[in-house]
């Protein structure tokens, strides 16, 4: 059976981004978005059931402080009780999941969007995405970058300016570039 290019881009393989579908659903996202970060000014209530019209699970009493931005929307899922401070991006071609009480600092990058190696590969403007996964009551501190296929465990503290490049234990701190776990 042959793959649509979403269905690949979905499965974390090889995909064309400028698939007819994908363009459509990057298009949907963007007039979404647009609407959503024109409602800073709205109760959170209202800004929730925006956020439940793309987002794939959004639990209650989550807050995403517009201006906010996303590939997809689709493959988001957050917890209860979640924060992400202002100007969060979060690049979802693949599943994102960010579990309850979790704190998410302002400019916070969440990357599951990846790229080739190989030149030749890269080149071709072939795609793949390694979900990200986020779990409960983590803080991470503004202007982190998370890159594609990290997994942070429940607890773990993740300090302002990071970039994590690999998984970080649950309960345990990491900080600087690349981050490295302490303590």
């Amino acid at each position: 059976m042959t793959s649509t290019q979403k269905q690949k881009m979905l499965a974390g393989e090889l995909y064309d981004a400028g698939d007819d579908e994908i363009q459509a659903d990057l298009a949907a996202t963007r007039s979404w978005l647009v609407r959503y970060n024109a409602s800073l000014g709205m109760e959170s209530n209202a800004r929730r059931a925006l956020l439940a019209e793309r987002l794939a699970e959004v639990g209650e009493g989550s807050t995403i402080r517009p201006p906010f931005h996303c590939d997809y929307g689709f493959n988001i899922s957050i917890g209860r009780g979640v924060f992400l401070n202002f100007n969060c991006v979060i690049l979802d071609v693949v599943r994102v999941t960010i579990g309850d009480r979790t704190q998410i600092g302002p400019g916070v990058q969440i990357l599951a969007a990846d790229h080739p190696r190989e030149p030749a590969v890269r080149a071709s403007g072939l795609e793949f995405g390694r979900p990200v996964h986020i779990g409960r009551n983590v803080w991470i501190g503004g202007g982190a970058i998370i890159l594609p296929g990290v997994t942070i465990g429940d607890d773990a503290l993740i300090g302002a300016g990071a970039v994590v490049t690999r998984d970080v234990p649950a309960g345990r701190t990491a900080m600087g570039n690349p981050a490295r776990l302490k303590g």
